[in-house]
């Protein structure tokens, strides 16, 4: 009988011991962290977010997703309530978004702000605060996956107009024309070949014209230097030049005097010769006047005033 009490005795301390020691366990493994609430109000879908997922502040855990519910003001409105630490640096300009746990795609949520040193922002449980909720990385490449895919739309349908029928016609024209083409370069080389033959002629040709040039172009030198010479001594100093001037000078002088001379006598005989002729030209007037006279004589002259037999002209 003692050793059963013994034995109950026993049993009852070690359920006390160890119910102790879990009690004792819990009080040292408490959270006494101050925990304050904030919302996050979104429309976007958040695929593999539970509660309970993790809340990181740029990689630094500093809460939990507390719960996930439907906005029961705003149809298809989704509120994502969290407990974020006392301590954690969330400012008027933190913003969050969804991130994936490696391959699992465990969602969390993650906190980041578009600048250092804003305000913080104050939340209680009388008034919580809400955290913008932007889209993540996966949203950004369903977005940009499905612009993608309408632009490879866009660009098979032009590629199905570029293929038609009329466009394939066009492309094997003028596939054929390049192929005429290159068949038209290919004989050039050929028809240039007799060029390319008399081509070292040519330049013989050119190589002879030009030494003949070149000694023309020394003749027209030496022909240049002989006049130079000759100009020269036919301008210098008692040269022919020189005495052409003085024999014309002197001609000059001899011309003068031949004026001061002769040239009274010339007048004289000018002034006779016309005298001699204005009695000549009379004299032919007459006769042709008065042919009669040759034979008869010229007519007496008419008696002029006061003279016997002058009659006055009538008016």
């Amino acid at each position: 009988m003692e050793n059963r009490s013994y034995a109950l005795m026993t049993g009852f301390f070690t359920v006390a011991l160890l119910v102790a020691a879990i009690l004792i366990g819990l009080w040292l493994n408490r959270d006494r962290t101050t925990m304050h609430p904030y919302e996050i109000v979104t429309t976007q879908t958040i695929p593999g977010l539970n509660p309970q997922a993790a809340v990181r502040y740029r990689g630094l855990e500093v809460g939990r997703v507390d719960d996930i519910v439907f906005d029961p003001r705003v149809t298809g409105q989704i509120l994502i309530k969290l407990s974020i630490e006392e301590g954690a640096p969330v400012t008027q300009t933190t913003f969050a978004s969804l991130g994936y746990q490696g391959v699992t795609g465990i969602a969390f949520i993650q906190l980041d702000d578009d600048r250092t040193g804003s305000p913080l922002l104050q939340s209680d449980k009388g008034h919580v605060a809400r955290i913008p909720l932007r889209p993540g990385l996966l949203d950004q490449l369903e977005k940009r996956g499905l612009a993608i895919l309408e632009k490879t739309e866009r660009i098979t349908d032009s590629l199905n107009n570029v293929l038609s029928k009329e466009n394939q016609d066009k492309l094997t024209g003028a596939f054929d024309s390049i192929n005429k083409a290159a068949a038209a370069y290919a004989e050039i080389p050929g028809q240039l070949q007799p060029t390319l033959a008399r081509l070292p002629a040519l330049a013989d040709k050119l190589d002879r014209t030009m030494g003949s040039v070149q000694e023309l172009s020394t003749s027209v030198t030496a022909a240049a230097h002989n006049y130079d010479r000759l100009a020269t001594s036919l301008q210098a100093p008692g040269g022919p030049v020189e005495r052409a001037g003085a024999t014309i000078d002197s001609l000059g002088g001899v011309t003068s005097d031949l004026e001061l001379q002769t040239l009274p006598h010339v007048v004289d005989m000018a002034d006779e010769a016309k005298t001699s002729l204005r009695a000549v030209r009379r004299t032919v007037t007459n006769l042709g006047d008065r042919p009669q006279s040759i034979l008869f004589g010229a007519p007496a002259a008419e008696p002029g005033p006061g003279e016997p037999g002058f009659v006055p002209p009538t008016k």
